[in-house]
């Protein structure tokens, strides 16, 4: 990978402290589907909102000479 960033939204060590008990993964490299990522997020939570609670999300990109991959990262717990 040529370059890559990460956004967390928590510190390395507050996450170790916070409680999940499952990490979904979404992830396009694709311009069509990086676009469409925020709906297929949407989707999931609506389908999910009920039994999971979103504890912290991380956002990551990184790219080469050709592709540029977004990867959103929801750390859940059961409610």
């Amino acid at each position: 990978m040529k370059g890559r960033m990460v956004i967390p939204s928590l510190s390395q060590e507050l996450r170790m402290s916070v409680s999940y008990s499952g990490v979904k993964v979404f992830s396009a490299t694709k311009a069509r589907d990086r676009e469409s990522l925020g709906e297929r997020i949407t989707e999931w939570l609506d389908a999910n909102s009920q039994t999971l609670e979103i504890v912290d999300t991380v956002v990551t990109q990184s790219s080469d000479r050709e592709f540029h991959c977004l990867t959103i990262t929801l750390f859940y717990r059961r409610r």
